[in-house]
């Protein structure tokens, strides 16, 4: 995969560059919201410390998660396939664990059995809004199952299917990746509508208006102007429900341990699964749905 595929993608409105809005995100980035975010990651693996574990973050984006899983002891991996998204996360390895042999980044595919394969296996495997858009979403589900050591964790999140208002949004991201009519178009009915809509939310409740945004990002330390445009622009754009993707990993040896639901709406829920240690893990022929 060569950095010109990605290029010209974007440049035909089929691929979001998250990279762009990750690197907007790091002038932002500050030790609460890493904190807020390593509290997240151990709330969700139900562990604090992950001394001595491998861990792959496939999708990196920004470097969040993958900086928060060094600071708890793993040796980390990361790729992405968003040479912005690289960058980023290549930044926050030299801001915090500069020349780390313990921390590497790298450009890679969710979609490139070969150089999924040359990894090796992790004792967690990390993506967090990442497979949905990668244009083949359940080949990226399936493959990234091959990466997990018996006995190791997946811990995925993937959009909420509602049916109708998901084939909607599908239409509308395509849109915002148009180019810049499309983007200003979306962005400028979206984004006021979202916040005249929580303001009058807080007025009914009688709450104050600026908490939604000082807490917004205590799960995963994000911030709420930045998740805003990676909405918006999330193309491609794949969902499922929670019961297809529990099923899916069920009939490939994975057993539940935690899963957090978007509460009826698009957004995504969680998923954290454990292998089982005769599971194989990967299905010869990646299913559909």
């Amino acid at each position: 995969m060569t950095t010109p595929d990605h290029a010209s993608e974007v440049a035909r409105g089929e691929r979001f560059e998250f990279g762009e809005n990750w690197k907007r995100f790091l002038s932002v980035l500050n030790d609460d919201r890493i904190a807020q975010a390593q509290a997240g990651l151990a709330r969700m693996l139900g562990r604090t410390d992950l001394t001595g574990l491998r861990f792959v973050d496939v999708g990196s984006g920004s470097g969040l998660s993958s900086l928060v899983a060094r600071r708890m002891g793993a040796t980390v991996h990361s790729f992405d396939y968003d040479p912005s998204s690289v960058a980023c996360t290549a930044e926050l390895r030299r801001r915090y664990f500069p020349d780390d042999p313990s921390w590497t980044v790298e450009r890679g595919s969710a979609l490139d059995p070969a150089y999924l394969a040359q990894l090796g296996t992790f004792d967690i495997v990390y993506s967090w809004g990442v497979l949905h858009h990668t244009g083949e979403m359940w080949k990226a589900l399936d493959l990234v199952a091959s990466m997990v050591k018996p006995g190791g964790t997946l811990f995925v999140a993937i959009y909420n299917d509602q049916g109708t208002w998901s084939g909607r949004w599908q239409k509308i991201k395509r849109l915002y990746c148009s180019g810049p009519a499309g983007k200003a178009l979306v962005s400028g009915v979206a984004i006021p509508y979202w916040v005249l809509r929580g303001l009058a939310a807080d007025l009914v409740w009688m709450r104050n208006p600026m908490n939604r945004y000082r807490e917004y990002g205590k799960e995963r330390g994000m911030s709420m102007t930045h998740d805003w445009h990676d909405w918006l622009g999330g193309y491609p754009f794949e969902y499922a429900r929670p019961e297809a993707i529990l099923d899916f990993y069920r009939e490939r040896g994975f057993t539940l341990e935690r899963m957090t639901t978007a509460g009826g709406s698009v957004g995504c829920n969680e998923f954290v699964f454990r292998r089982g240690h005769d599971s194989p893990g990967v299905s010869s022929a990646p299913a559909s749905s």
